[in-house]
């Protein structure tokens, strides 16, 4: 009878995590049982699919401590006023689902959230009490990602990144006005003191392992993948200007590893003021790509922005070559000379592409034939490159240039 109960308890509280985006695992600290001395590793497959920047398939059982809630935030199906059937995990059942999840080889880690009960602390204490069970009774060296408890008290939070590889604090929406509008109860100013927490702590580890380098004793790790948020899309009335805006004050402002976008789904008794259907999946898509480009490309928010009708992103073509559209004046550029900053503008050009670009070139010049080796998107790159044995001509300047790459008009409104 318990274990049908606690079977009934996943179903729940499994699918009411679904919403959560924000569980990737790129960027911890390996453990392995030589390590630990226990059981568990950051390698391997399973459930709750993420992947690492090197293609690396994580797999986390992810699921809510509970799905209770005394916030009644209106996008969140588990709010306090919500219809939804209501379950409850305690840690040890948290703890023995993952073993056992672990030990037939069907995840990894873990991804734990909840919904507030009680209060900030008592919910906050119940997900670290889950990690330092796992930690410290289990020697458990699998992963593990917490979802902190905005409003949490800092001690709390700094116990839970000594067990957890990746910390992160939801800011829900854009701008504070759709949070004060949709989520009342929560404060941007609670919100963010809570991922200030968290970089206090990374910034202290970081410190401490200086000290390290002068034989000290070794410090503790403080959540060594980081923290992440996730920013809900098409909720409110936020632009895609509005949604950047916010992820490059959160980076900037506590060195954040990820934003997370996550376009709204529809809930069941929803408020009027809520969309009735969810927005166009490439919406999402494209704030991905325009968040690559601002994290790895060199690119500044008001330059993806540019010629942006309304502050949003086109959803015909990437950020990239929109931008590239609109500064046709740089290019072609020559494959064998421009700098990296500059290669990295070029559409179809990725951060892997162009380091083998400049690698190889070292050793003699590049032409077309080169370029198919290192790239898949030569087709992409031709007018926007010089090599030996290509000029693009007039193709750079073509006002047909950019139907060469948007879909028709069918074919969009099928992705969509």
């Amino acid at each position: 009878m318990a274990e049908k109960m606690i079977l009934e308890k996943l179903g729940l509280l499994a699918d009411a995590a679904k919403y959560d985006a924000s569980c990737a695992s790129s960027g911890t600290v390996k453990r392995d049982s030589t390590e630990t001395k226990g059981i568990g590793s950051t390698e391997g497959m399973g459930i709750c699919h993420s992947y690492a920047p090197d293609g690396r398939c994580i797999s986390l059982l992810k699921i809510l401590l509970t799905n209770f809630c005394i916030y009644d935030c209106r996008f969140c199906i588990n709010r306090a006023s919500s219809n939804v059937p209501r379950a409850r995990f305690n840690p040890q059942e948290v703890v023995r689902l993952t073993l056992d999840f672990y030990k037939r080889n069907y995840i990894e880690g873990l991804f734990l959230s909840s919904g507030i009960i009680r209060s900030e602390d008592y919910t906050m204490e119940q997900l670290v009490e889950v990690a330092r069970i796992l930690r410290e009774e289990h020697r458990f060296g699998g992963y593990i990602h917490l979802k902190t408890i905005a409003g949490a008290a800092p001690e709390l939070i700094a116990r839970a990144g000594l067990f957890a590889d990746r910390l992160s604090t939801n800011v829900e929406l854009p701008t504070a006005a759709g949070l004060q509008s949709f989520a009342p109860e929560k404060k941007p100013a609670t919100i963010r003191k809570t991922m200030a927490s968290v970089r206090v702590g990374a910034d202290d580890a970081i410190e401490a392992s200086k000290g390290r380098l002068l034989k000290k004793a070794k410090p503790p790790r403080f959540a060594p993948a980081g923290q992440s948020t996730q920013m809900i899309v098409g909720a409110d009335g936020s632009c895609d200007d509005d949604i950047l805006a916010s992820a490059t004050s959160l980076y900037s402002g506590y060195r954040l590893r990820r934003v997370y976008y996550s376009a709204y789904s529809p809930i069941p008794d929803a408020s009027s003021d809520l969309p009735p259907v969810r927005p166009p999946l490439m919406r999402e898509h494209r704030l991905y790509q325009a968040d690559w480009l601002l994290r790895f490309y060199g690119f500044q928010r008001a330059e993806i922005m540019e010629g942006a009708s309304g502050g949003m992103l086109d959803l015909a073509i990437d950020p990239k070559l929109a931008w590239a559209l609109m500064r046709r004046d740089i290019f072609p550029v020559d494959i064998n000379r421009a700098p990296r900053e500059l290669l990295l503008r070029v559409p179809g050009l990725g951060t892997r592409a162009v380091d083998r670009i400049v690698a190889v070139r070292r050793t003699g010049k590049l032409r077309i034939g080169d370029l198919a080796k290192l790239t898949a998107s030569v087709k992409k790159l031709l007018p926007f490159i010089v090599t030996p044995d290509w000029r693009p001509g007039s193709l750079t300047d073509s006002a047909s240039l950019r139907a060469r790459f948007a879909p028709p008009a069918e074919q969009l409104s099928l992705a969509l």
